[in-house]
């Protein structure tokens, strides 16, 4: 099976490492993924606020393209990491099943730019098709560096199975949780794992973003976890780049790496940090991963 791999906004800027750790586990596992062409942004966050047709609209085009270049194939399965964007695909591609007025009116926008819709896809996230299409096998053969001994928070955030549980459960997902443990690491029971990082607040109302990143870090910490993984670009963001400033803030020394899962997967799998992007973190999982190998680790 082929993918069509709809980066998005965020994983071409501010979210790059992601990119770069995904291309690089999924090449490793033997997962075929083409760029789709031409791809748009999705509408997702603000813009559906502002207008849902034209998000609509947004996405459908990524649809048809997505159509287009999966040729004579069944369906186009179009592989979203971003939560934000997968969220925002999600909602559209059900929104358009079951609503034949709304489809109508995208369906001639479409047409004005000489693209047709024909129901002929599946929104899959990574994590989806890292745990439903592969043999768990498949992932623990490539596991070179055991992550043994390492603490592991796993954190999914707030649109990655909300509203929408396709993949997992809303409530107590477990999809990285899974991966987690077949690197070897150990997942710690972090009941917060879906609970808001603040998301666009810490740009906005920053005292208000501020705080409920800081309840998440505050907890993971408690918690004795080594790191935290996730699967969104705004949430590595919130969580980890704020660090030194919710630090100040409340008084509390906080240094916990946060990184995606797919860098977790990279290292576990003997990848380069540069591979992985790792090079681009703000802290280092460098002292986490030692404990894994074997060092000492001392709380940050």
């Amino acid at each position: 099976m082929s993918y069509i791999y709809y980066p998005g906004c965020s994983l071409k800027s501010t979210g790059r490492a992601y990119e770069d750790s995904l291309l690089a586990v999924f090449e490793a596992l033997d997962i075929p993924l083409q760029e789709l062409e031409d791809w748009n942004c999705c509408g997702a966050t603000a813009y559906m606020s502002i207008s849902e047709l034209k998000a609509f609209a947004l996405s459908a085009r990524n649809f048809a393209l997505a159509e287009r270049q999966n040729g004579e194939n069944d369906f186009a399965e179009m592989v979203v990491p971003c939560a934000a964007c997968y969220l925002g695909l999600n909602k559209a591609h059900r929104y358009l099943a079951e609503h034949p007025e709304l489809r109508e009116t995208i369906d001639r926008a479409l047409e004005a730019g000489g693209l047709k819709y024909n129901d002929k896809i599946h929104v899959r996230h990574p994590l989806d098709v890292l745990i439903n299409d592969l043999t768990p096998d498949k992932i623990t053969g490539l596991v070179k560096r055991p992550l043994e001994g390492l603490k592991v928070a796993c954190y999914y955030g707030c649109q990655l199975v909300r509203p929408y549980s396709d993949f997992d459960d809303q409530h107590d997902p477990q999809t990285m949780d899974k991966i987690v443990k077949m690197l070897g690491g150990e997942v710690v029971n972090w009941p917060l794992k879906t609970r808001c990082c603040g998301g666009s607040l810490t740009g906005i109302v920053q005292d208000v973003g501020l705080r409920l990143s800081y309840i998440l870090l505050a907890e993971a910490r408690k918690r004795g976890c080594d790191l935290i993984v996730t699967a969104c670009p705004l949430c590595q963001f919130n969580l980890e780049c704020y660090q030194s400033r919710i630090s100040g803030i409340y008084g509390h020394k906080i240094k916990i790496p946060v990184i995606y899962f797919t860098q977790l997967m990279g290292h576990a799998f003997g990848l380069s940090d540069e591979m992985l992007g790792l090079k681009r973190v703000f802290v280092s999982p460098a002292r986490a991963f030692s404990k894994a190998e074997g060092g000492q680790h001392v709380h940050g």
